[in-house]
């Protein structure tokens, strides 16, 4: 375990917010808790609050070097049980992107965090030159199988060029990293000037997260930064990004997937509920879920360059 500073402002001045609710089982079962897909809602180390800035994140953590490790090692099996909802929510995403885009006619985009390349393969049928790029192992093979650009590393790693992409994008991927700073700098450099970042992540000052507090379920061990809007955008802003909107939004997720989610948030109630959805021959069923606390961020590089002294990276 490391302690970390604030990586918006840099202060290390941070309050509890969250104590921690991990057990030794728990911690000792730290590979399982960083699939896309654990369950382990409410389980996590102490979240604290910057009292300079306000972001909120996890500290003390595990040492940036092994939590890579760790994601490098990660395997999902569940996650490709799910790509029907996934593909309808990507889909979903991609209409307001192409929106402020214009149409793909080849340009290159890249997804950072891409998984199993779900959405790297409908950006490719949307006719993007689409790349992805992620750390494990096992879902690079997954994307592979299915003859998709995904190349196995992270942007820190991997041989991309700089000023060659038109888009990168970051699907639920940013409050999973341990210097997200860091990483919007280098996104930064990738993306041609008046090129287009999209960041998608859960919405702590919603007010969902806020009517819940303690007990909402994106309090994981696997979230090391959690954002609400206004920490969001000055990061983008302190990367060199002019952010264009920030909005809810929601996604797709089948009804036995759902279900399968709530029996465990609340077994007592979901459970019963998942039972007579599989009896009634309800799973496949796709329905759009958005409780207002996944937000998406569009922002832009600049078309002129800045100064030496404000260039960010």
């Amino acid at each position: 375990m490391e302690h970390v500073v604030c990586n918006l402002c840099g202060a290390d001045a941070a309050t509890v917010r969250f104590p921690s609710t991990l057990k030794l089982r728990q911690q000792a079962d730290i590979w399982a808790a960083y699939r896309c897909t654990h369950s382990g809602y409410g389980v996590h180390p102490p979240i604290v609050q910057c009292r300079r800035c306000g972001l909120v994140y996890i500290d003390p953590r595990q040492e940036e070097e092994a939590i890579l490790e760790t994601y490098e090692a990660v395997e999902d099996p569940l996650y490709v049980e799910e790509r029907e909802g996934r593909v309808l929510t990507f889909e979903h995403h991609l209409r307001p992107l192409e929106r402020l885009t214009g149409p793909p006619d080849g340009r290159r985009l890249l997804d950072v965090g891409a998984y199993t390349g779900i959405f790297v393969e409908m950006a490719a049928r949307h006719g993007w030159d689409a790349w992805g790029v992620e750390p494990s192992r096992w879902a690079v093979e997954e994307a592979h199988r299915r003859g998709l650009n995904v190349i196995q590393g992270t942007t820190a790693t991997a041989s991309l060029p700089w000023s060659h992409f038109d888009v990168v994008t970051m699907w639920d991927v940013i409050e999973h990293l341990g210097d997200p700073l860091g990483e919007l700098r280098r996104i930064y450099s990738l993306l041609k000037p008046g090129g287009m970042l999209v960041v998608h992540t859960i919405d702590i000052g919603s007010p969902f997260a806020r009517l819940m507090g303690s007990r909402w379920p994106w309090l994981m061990q696997m979230h090391l930064y959690y954002f609400d809007r206004r920490t969001l955008r000055t990061m983008l802003e302190k990367a060199g990004f002019a952010v264009r909107s920030i909005r809810a939004q929601g996604r797709y997720l089948r009804l036995g997937y759902l279900m399968n989610r709530l029996a465990a948030l609340l077994p007592w109630l979901g459970r019963p509920v998942e039972w007579l959805v599989t009896r009634l021959g309800l799973r496949g069923i796709a329905v759009a879920v958005n409780l207002g606390d996944l937000c998406t961020a569009y922002a832009f590089k600049p078309s002129s360059p800045p100064s030496q002294d404000e260039h960010p990276v």
